[in-house]
């Protein structure tokens, strides 16, 4: 009988033995995780965070902001749009006839926010219009894509493309520098900095408008003057 006790006090330390084993490497696996796994963790959330480089809101103006109007009004409208979405195309539209009586009391700063989901040419379109920056002719890029859009939105992917490289070749850019520049990381990031800028403004559709931080719903371009006025404190 005392055998038999004998042996199941030691299956029992055993056992024991086993837990209290189990546990302490539980507790280094944990402790290797915190100061090891963890620290990279962190360091690649932050070197992520800082490739892709930095948000602006739409109060603040970045150095590469594609901005027209008059440089020191203290009216900013700042507009989040898709090259290819058609109200897109329609609000560009009643700003080109308004600006007439606003350039003298905003500046105009455009953010990129392609919808590729919904649009197949939008990026596409959007790294034409920021490659042309590099040559000084975002503008009038811009304004080729707006105005066209309604006969380019129609083409294949092939025609697409050469339809963008007729209108950098009516605005006399060098294409082979325009195609260099448009799979360069400053173009992507400009792009992927508006759109995660944009998000975190509140942006879920196109076309988005701010002045001066506020967001506003424009559908004429009375409405549109008023709004730029009240701003302006006129």
């Amino acid at each position: 009988m005392s055998n038999k006790r004998e042996q199941q006090r030691l299956a029992k330390e055993q056992k024991q033995q086993a837990a209290e084993r189990k546990d302490a490497t539980m507790k280094l696996l944990g402790k290797v995780a915190l100061f090891g796994v963890l620290p990279v963790f962190i360091l690649l959330v932050i070197f992520t965070f800082v490739s892709q480089g930095p948000t602006y809101s739409p109060i603040e103006i970045a150095d590469n902001d594609h901005v027209r109007g008059d440089a020191a009004s203290p009216v900013i409208m700042t507009m989040y749009a898709d090259f290819q979405c058609p109200a897109c195309a329609q609000e560009f539209a009643l700003i080109t006839r308004a600006w007439p009586q606003l350039r003298d009391k905003t500046k105009l700063v455009f953010r990129h926010y392609p919808l590729t989901d919904m649009h197949a040419y939008a990026w596409t379109a959007a790294l034409y219009a920021e490659a042309a920056a590099r040559q000084e002719k975002f503008w009038e890029m811009h304004d080729l894509l707006f105005v066209n859009q309604s006969y380019w939105s129609t083409l294949t992917t092939n025609e697409v493309e050469l339809e963008f490289d007729m209108y950098a070749s009516q605005l006399g850019l060098d294409l082979e520098q325009l195609h260099a520049d448009m799979t360069t990381d400053e173009v992507i990031q400009k792009l992927r900095s508006d759109q995660r800028g944009g998000n975190l403004a509140g942006v879920r559709s196109t076309p988005t408008l701010f002045i001066n931080g506020n967001l506003v719903v424009v559908n004429s371009m009375t409405r549109l003057i008023e709004l730029v006025n009240q701003a302006a404190g006129g």
